[in-house]
């Protein structure tokens, strides 16, 4: 079977991560079945069938994964879902911050709506015998207590029940929502792989996109205004390029022995680190003030699977010039 004759249904479509799974999947050839929760929106729908092939084999449905019968036609005949429409949520329905909610508000309005969809959309993919599911999740839910010096997929998971207690209820999602995942796959024969990206860098596909962290701030810097920080801050942040994050996907769904958690980024860096990088690529960047305290170890991580999907990865200051020097080209001006 060639690839032109399989299916694939990327739900969530227009974000950071399934826009550029629509775009690699496109590029190798697929047919793609694409949702948004508005397939006509004039902001997102025009830019992906923009996307090279995607007038002969991209098709865009309205769904939304509170609604488990909208991704019956989607789904319908294909191969693998990518699931990567779960987004974190910060607020609840009130506009009431994760950070102050209690454990029931909490799950009731930040956990178990994103629970609920993912497997909302599990099961209408495995009511269409979709056999195949690959999911966008975080590295938020491989933080074991206490740390440890380097993870991995396998050993190391977040504790949700310390992540709701630190108000973590964004972060505590992810890691309910991948056992939940795991669990379902399991009861109905499916292989699940979840990719655990952190910082998506590189070009995006929809203007939208650059109102984003981190291409808001990557935008600011370029023009002379402060970024992200004021001050640098004693942390590591993890990257990856948004291509190379696709690739990794579609790695997963096409390697048949490819099961389980994989990390989604290049590395991590200290933020010191970071900066003294974009230094290099803009000479004139206002950088924040200096960190005064001892750096701390950036986040150590075991690479081993994610390298057995056998996708080269960018590192990080190619990673940062190229999308620097992307936001420079002013790809949406008109």
């Amino acid at each position: 079977m060639t690839t032109s004759d399989r299916a694939l249904c990327v739900v969530g479509a227009s974000g950071f991560a399934g826009s550029h799974i629509v775009r690699a999947a496109l590029g190798r050839g697929y047919a793609v079945r694409g949702t948004l929760r508005d397939r006509d929106a004039p902001d997102k729908a025009p830019y992906l069938m923009a996307l090279p092939g995607a007038a002969e084999r991209l098709t865009l449905y309205s769904a939304d994964m509170a609604d488990a019968d909208a991704f019956s036609e989607p789904l319908a005949g294909a191969d693998c879902v990518f699931i990567a429409c779960l987004v974190p949520t910060y607020f609840g329905p009130s506009g009431t911050p994760a950070r102050e909610m209690d454990d029931h508000q909490g799950y009731a309005e930040i956990i178990m709506p994103t629970v609920n969809g993912c497997l909302n959309i599990m099961g209408a993919a495995a009511g269409q015998g979709v056999a195949n599911v690959v999911i966008c999740s975080s590295t938020s839910s491989t933080n074991p207590v206490p740390p440890v010096p380097l993870k991995n997929e396998v050993d190391h998971w977040s504790d949700e029940a310390e992540q709701c207690r630190a108000k973590k209820y964004t972060s505590a999602t992810k890691t309910v929502m991948e056992k939940a995942a795991f669990r379902f796959a399991e009861e109905n024969d499916m292989r699940l792989s979840i990719i655990l990206p952190t910082g998506m860098f590189g070009p995006v596909i929809l203007p939208e996109h650059m109102d984003r962290s981190p291409h808001a701030w990557l935008r600011a810097l370029i023009n002379g205004e402060t970024g992200r920080h004021e001050k640098i801050p004693n942390d590591s942040s993890s990257m990856i390029h948004l291509h190379d994050l696709a690739a990794l996907f579609l790695a997963a769904y096409e390697n048949p022995a490819a099961l389980g958690r994989y990390f989604g980024v290049y590395d991590s860096w200290h933020w010191q680190d970071i900066y003294a990088e974009l230094h290099k690529i803009l000479p004139e960047l206002r950088m924040p003030a200096p960190l005064t305290d001892p750096a701390v170890a950036p986040t150590g991580f075991d690479f081993t699977r994610r390298d057995s999907l056998g996708v080269a990865v960018r590192d990080i200051p190619t990673i940062l010039r190229e999308t620097v020097d992307w936001i420079r080209s002013e790809p949406f001006a008109e």
